[in-house]
C-alpha cells in the first residue's frame, strides 16, 4: 500500500472513531515514521483533529500519548455547511461540545487560548452552542473571556446573540465588558435586541449596559425594531432613563414599517404609528415635528410622510400607498447606509415584479442601485446583487415578452432606456472597481467581484444586442459609447480573461433559467470588436477569444467568422502550442469556416519560420518579432 493510501486509512479511521483500525497501521511503525503520518493533512485536516471534531476520545487519546501527536496543528473543519480554517484541536472539541477530550486536550498543555485563522478561540467557540460546562472548565484553566474575533466580537456578544442565558450571565459574573464594542461597533446589547433575547437583554442592563449606536448610528431599540422584536421595543422604551422620547417615537415608526414589510400586518403597523404619532404630538409641550421632506422620491409614487392622524386612517383603505409609507419612513430613521434601507426597497420592488408591475419594479430598483453606489464601496456585495436582480429580470422579461404572467398580466417589453440606464450603472462598477484594486498591491488583489460585475455587465450588453435591429443610429451610438467605456478599461476578470474573451466562452454564462442571453455570443463579439477590443489579447493561458471559442461544442460558425473577420488568426497557438484547428475536437474546420480564406502568405510564412526554428529575432523587422512568435 502506498504512502498517500496509508494517510487516507489513518485519517479515516480517526475520523470514525476506528481505534483497532488505527494500531494495526501505526503500533509497528518507527517513531519518525508515525510522527510523519498522524501529522499529514487529508482534506485539510490531521487524524488528531478530525477525532477532537468527532468527540472520539480513545482515539484522540491514543494519537497524543502513543504516536505523540501535534496538540496544536490546525486544520480545516466543517460545522454547520461552513468550513472553518486553521482550527486547533482544542479549538475543534469545544465548538462541537466534547467535554472529556476537552479535558484530555488541556491536561496535555494545550493552549487554550489558541485560536483559527479568524481569530475565534476555543471558548468563543463553546459560547457558540451554548456548551457551558466546557465554558466553565476552559475559564477555570485560563481562557481570556475578552479574546475577540477578526469582528471584534467577544464571547458574551455571541452568547447573547445565541441566546444562551446561562454563559451571558457566567461571563457577566467574571465582569465581562458588558459596552465593548466590534469592529462594525455594536455591543452586546445589541446582539441580545437583534436576537430577541429579553432575559439576556434585562440581565445586561442590570450590569450597566448603555444605549450606544453602532457604525450605521443604530441603538438596540432601533436594531429591535428593524427585526420586528416587538417585546424588546416594549420592554426598552418604557425605560426613561436609558430611552429618549425621540428614540421611543423612532422605534415605534420603524417598528411599524417592520410590520407592513416584513410581517404584513398592516393593522398592527397602524396602531404603532399611532401611538408615535400620539407621542409625537400629544404626550409633551413640546412637539416633535417630523424633519421637513423637502422633495419626493417618483420610485415611491412622490409619498410624502402622513403627519396627522386622518391620514393615518386614510392609509387602511390605500395598502400601497400604506407600503410606500414604510419606505419613507425607514429611509429617514436608519438613513441610505443602513442595508435594510436598500434591502426593503428592493424587496418591495420584487413584489411588483411577482405582481406583474415592472415599471413599478425597474424604479424601485434603481432607487435601491443609486443609494447603494452612492454610499458602498465598489464591487460590494449587496450592489453585485442589485445589478444580478436587473440582469433576472430583463432577461425574465425578454424571454416571456407578450406572454400571460402568472398574476394574469401580460410581460412588457424591456425598454431600451432601462437597459442602457442599468448598463451605464453596471460599467461604472466595474471602472470605479478597477480604480480600487489599483491602489492594492498587485500581490494582494482579489479580483473574483471584478470578474463577476465584469459578467453582469457584458449580459446586459448581451440583452441589448437583441434590441440592435429596432433602434435608431442614435440609440446605437448610446450603446456603443457605454460599451466603449467597458472595454476601454482593459479589464481582466478569472484568468486573465478580456471581456472578448469572456463573450466567445461559455464560462460567462450568468443566467441559465432564461433563454433570451446565451453566451458564447457573436453579436456581443461584434459589439465588442466595433469599440476596439483586441482580437489578439491573451488570457493567462495564452489562449486568444478564438481559442476559447474552440472549446465550445459545437463552435458557433457566426462566432469564428466575426473573430477571423476581425483579423484574429486561424494557425495562432495558445501558450499549450495549439491552434484553433487543434482544439476542434469531433468537429472538422472546413465544417465552420473555410480555412484557405483566412489563411494569408504572411501567416504562412511565419509557420515555416517556427516550424524549422530558424533565428528571426533580429533578423526581422522589430514589429514583426511578435506576428512570428504567436505562429
Amino acid at each position: 500500500m502506498q504512502e498517500m493510501d496509508f494517510k487516507n486509512v489513518i485519517y479515516n479511521a480517526a475520523r470514525d472513531g476506528k481505534l483497532r483500525r488505527l494500531k494495526v497501521f501505526l503500533d509497528h511503525r518507527s517513531k519518525d515514521e508515525v510522527l510523519m503520518l498522524v501529522g499529514a493533512k487529508t482534506n485539510g485536516a490531521t487524524p488528531l483533529v478530525m477525532a477532537c471534531r468527532n468527540g472520539h476520545y480513545d482515539v484522540a487519546e491514543y494519537l497524543i500519548e502513543r504516536c505523540n501527536a501535534d496538540i496544536e496543528q490546525p486544520g480545516s473543519v466543517v460545522f454547520d455547511g461552513e468550513t472553518i480554517e486553521g482550527a486547533p484541536p482544542l479549538w475543534c472539541a469545544a465548538a462541537a461540545g466534547h467535554l472529556p477530550v476537552v479535558r484530555l486536550l488541556v491536561r496535555h498543555g494545550a493552549n487554550v487560548n489558541s485560536t483559527t485563522r479568524t481569530n475565534s478561540t476555543p471558548l468563543r467557540a463553546a459560547c457558540f452552542d451554548g456548551h457551558f460546562e466546557i465554558v466553565k472548565f476552559l475559564v477555570d484553566h485560563g481562557a481570556d473571556i475578552e479574546v475577540a474575533n477578526r469582528h471584534g466580537h467577544t464571547c458574551l456578544m455571541i452568547a447573547c446573540y445565541k441566546g444562551h442565558f446561562r454563559i451571558a450571565k457566567f461571563l457577566l459574573s467574571l465582569n465581562a465588558n458588558v459596552n465593548r464594542k466590534s469592529v462594525k461597533g455594536n455591543t452586546a446589547l445589541h446582539d441580545c435586541a437583534e436576537s430577541g433575547s429579553l432575559e439576556i437583554l434585562k440581565l445586561l442592563i442590570e450590569h450597566g449596559a448603555k444605549m450606544d449606536v453602532d457604525s450605521y448610528g443604530m441603538t438596540p431599540l432601533l436594531a429591535a425594531s428593524v427585526t420586528g422584536h416587538t417585546h424588546i421595543v416594549e420592554y426598552l422604551i418604557k425605560l426613561p432613563d436609558l430611552v429618549s422620547r425621540v428614540e421611543r417615537v423612532d422605534a415605534l415608526e420603524l417598528l411599524g414599517a417592520t410590520y407592513v414589510d416584513k410581517k404584513r400586518d398592516m393593522i398592527g403597523a397602524l396602531e404603532l404609528w399611532k401611538r408615535a404619532m400620539d407621542d409625537r404630538y400629544k404626550g409633551s409641550p413640546h412637539i416633535l415635528e417630523k424633519p421637513l421632506q423637502h422633495a419626493t422620491v417618483a420610485a415611491y409614487d412622490h409619498a410624502r410622510e402622513i403627519c396627522d392622524p386622518e391620514g393615518l386612517e386614510d392609509l387602511l383603505a390605500d395598502p400601497d400607498e400604506m407600503r410606500m409609507q414604510a419606505l419613507v419612513i425607514r429611509e429617514r430613521i436608519l438613513g441610505p447606509a443602513h442595508p435594510d434601507t436598500s434591502y426593503y426597497i428592493r424587496y418591495r420592488g420584487a413584489v411588483y415584479a411577482d405582481a406583474g408591475k415592472f415599471g413599478r419594479c425597474v424604479a424601485l430598483w434603481n432607487y435601491a442601485l443609486d443609494m447603494q453606489q452612492r454610499m458602498l464601496d465598489p464591487l460590494n456585495p449587496m450592489t453585485q446583487s442589485s445589478l444580478f436582480s436587473f440582469t433576472e429580470l430583463f432577461s425574465f422579461m425578454m424571454g416571456e415578452q407578450g406572454r400571460t404572467s402568472t398574476r394574469g398580466r401580460r410581460v412588457p417589453p424591456v425598454t431600451f432606456t432601462d437597459l442602457l440606464t442599468v448598463l451605464h450603472k453596471s460599467v461604472h462598477e466595474v471602472q470605479a472597481g478597477v480604480t480600487m484594486l489599483e491602489k492594492i498591491p498587485a500581490g494582494e488583489r482579489d479580483t473574483t467581484y471584478l470578474h463577476r460585475v465584469l459578467v453582469i455587465s457584458l449580459h446586459l450588453a448581451c440583452l441589448l444586442t437583441k434590441l440592435l435591429p429596432t433602434l435608431t443610429e442614435e440609440q446605437i451610438h448610446k450603446v456603443h459609447q457605454v460599451v466603449y467605456l467597458l472595454v476601454k478599461q482593459n479589464v481582466r476578470g478569472r484568468l486573465g480573461c478580456t471581456a472578448l474573451h469572456l463573450a466567445c466562452s461559455h464560462d460567462a454564462a450568468l443566467v441559465g433559467r432564461y433563454p433570451a442571453c446565451q453566451f458564447p455570443s457573436p453579436q456581443l463579439a461584434e459589439m465588442l470588436l466595433t469599440v476596439g477590443a483586441d482580437v489578439h489579447a491573451r488570457d493567462d493561458n495564452g489562449s486568444t477569444p478564438l481559442h476559447l471559442a474552440a472549446y465550445v461544442r459545437p463552435c458557433p460558425p457566426a462566432l469564428a467568422t466575426t473573430l477571423l473577420d476581425r483579423g484574429a488568426h486561424l494557425d495562432a497557438i495558445n501558450g499549450a502550442g495549439q491552434t484553433f484547428q487543434q482544439l476542434l475536437k469531433g468537429q472538422a474546420l472546413h465544417e465552420i469556416v473555410n480555412p484557405l480564406k483566412y489563411t494569408t502568405l504572411c501567416c504562412l510564412a511565419a509557420r515555416v519560420i517556427r516550424r524549422h526554428r530558424l533565428p528571426y529575432k533580429g533578423n526581422v523587422p522589430v514589429s514583426l518579432e511578435a506576428f512570428i512568435a504567436q505562429h
